[in-house]
């Protein structure tokens, strides 16, 4: 496939190095010289050097024909902009931009763009590592809005059902339960075990009030 990155800092620099490492066809723009030295010397894609916003730059890098375009400069403005004229104009199948500064995150989503937050992402994440690291994120949708948690039953849930675990609340919502190394699709009175594996997919809120209904049957 035939990717375009658009900037070369340290994430724009690494995206490109993973894209061509696994044999895809990737050009990286910078309108910095230096940015382009972040790449990894084993890089073996096409750079080029040049401002992103002129229309001979991006038919030349091959916006034309490319299946997918990440702008993920370190300005919003900028990834904005490129991103919707990649989307717009060039019909550029699968378009991604990097928001750098949560607070310009509408922004980028006005244009109706798929959108990484880094920052706000990470931000979570480290959020609920440090409220309770028991509790292993498997699996993030969007930029952390819904997320795919795992985590192990306790003994003192033991012969409790799920219904009587999950909170009463759609922000959280059981997706699996894997017990013996097997993993089935939970009913609402299915039978808890101490040990058993249970992956549900919650909001930020309905996770919290998974931990708190957790811990309280465990203090029980």
């Amino acid at each position: 496939m035939n990717f375009i990155v658009i900037g070369c800092g340290r994430v724009g620099s690494e995206l490109a190095f993973r894209l061509n490492k696994n044999g895809h066809n990737t050009v990286v723009v910078d309108a910095s010289r230096e940015a382009l030295n972040n790449l990894d010397p084993a890089y073996r894609g096409r750079i080029i050097e040049g401002n992103v916003l002129t229309e001979k730059l991006l038919e030349h890098a091959g916006i034309a024909d490319v299946d997918g375009l990440a702008a993920v400069t370190n300005s919003d403005t900028l990834n904005a902009v490129v991103a919707h004229i990649a989307q717009a104009i060039y019909h550029v199948p699968i378009v991604v931009a990097r928001n750098y500064d949560p607070s310009m995150r509408p922004v980028l989503e006005a244009f109706d763009l798929q959108v990484v937050s880094s920052t706000s992402w990470g931000a979570q994440r480290i959020q609920e590592l440090l409220l309770d690291p028991a509790f292993r994120t498997i699996f993030s949708a969007g930029n952390g809005e819904v997320e795919v948690y795992e985590f192990v039953i306790p003994a003192a849930w033991e012969g409790k059902s799920l219904l009587d675990l999950l909170p009463e609340t759609e922000a959280c919502v059981a997706v699996a339960l894997t017990r013996a190394g097997r993993a089935f699709l939970p009913m609402a009175d299915t039978p808890l075990q101490a040990g058993d594996m249970l992956n549900v997919s919650a909001t930020f809120d309905g996770i919290q009030a998974l931990r708190t209904r957790l811990n309280s049957g465990t203090e029980a």
